[in-house]
């Protein structure tokens, strides 16, 4: 006969590499409150380090300035900054950023009861410093497959960013053009400078952010968006 469990060992603890289902996944993630960041890519569990300044965290505040700044400008847009999205039975990720469509504008995604985002959002950003090969198989497949339409991956040690669009199906990059700038193609006037972003040249970036906003594309989806919320 097997031994009983000791006292506070009735539900195993997440380990790196563990093999579990959604389910199983969030009920030893929310027994331990003291762990800060676990995903569930591809039914395997990953456990986040400690995070460095220069390889993660600045380039990650520097990405939250950029698509905060059009998160104001267009309301009916939400952006999060490491939310747990529900994706599917095997799929749990807690992506660096996430911009998305209100539902009531049109939205993909929607809000659990308990707060968590279920279903893809329009847009999931991640800083690979450490996690590239994660981060461009795994993710990549798990967000493709979920409907994520624009993902982008930003690699901090070869200074690349890769931006990828759901066409068919399948993620194609989407290329700068000759002035070194990428377009949205699902969020109108979200313009990056790559070189821009990659140097830390934050006014840069802004400066072309801000000539996205002021398109006439990007007004009119905030009309459209403001139609779609009047109308839901």
């Amino acid at each position: 006969m097997s031994q009983p469990l000791r006292a506070g060992l009735s539900i195993p603890p997440l380990e790196n590499g563990d093999r579990l289902i959604r389910p199983e996944f969030e009920r030893r993630y929310h027994a331990m409150p003291h762990l800060k960041k676990a995903e569930l890519i591809e039914g395997i569990v990953y456990m986040a380090s400690p995070l460095r300044f220069e390889p993660h965290a600045e380039p990650h505040a520097d990405l939250m300035i950029w698509l905060g700044n059009y998160k104001v400008a267009t309301p009916g847009v939400r952006l999060g900054d490491n939310p747990t999205v529900l994706l599917d039975l095997d799929n749990e990720p807690q992506p660096d950023a996430v911009l998305l469509i209100n539902h009531l504008s049109g939205g993909q995604s929607r809000f659990s009861a308990d707060g968590y985002i279920e279903g893809a959002p329009e847009l999931i950003a991640e800083i690979a410093a450490s996690t590239a090969a994660i981060d461009l198989r795994d993710k990549k497949r798990a967000y493709r497959r979920n409907g994520v339409q624009e993902y982008i991956v930003w690699q901090v040690f070869e200074q690349k960013i890769d931006w990828f669009r759901l066409q068919n199906g399948d993620y194609v990059s989407l290329m700068p053009d000759e002035n070194g700038v990428i377009c949205s193609q699902v969020f109108p006037g979200l313009w990056l400078s790559v070189s821009a972003l990659v140097l830390g040249n934050m006014q840069q970036v802004l400066a072309v952010l801000q000539t996205g906003l002021s398109s006439a594309e990007h007004n009119f989806f905030v009309q459209e968006l403001a139609n779609a919320s009047t109308n839901s």
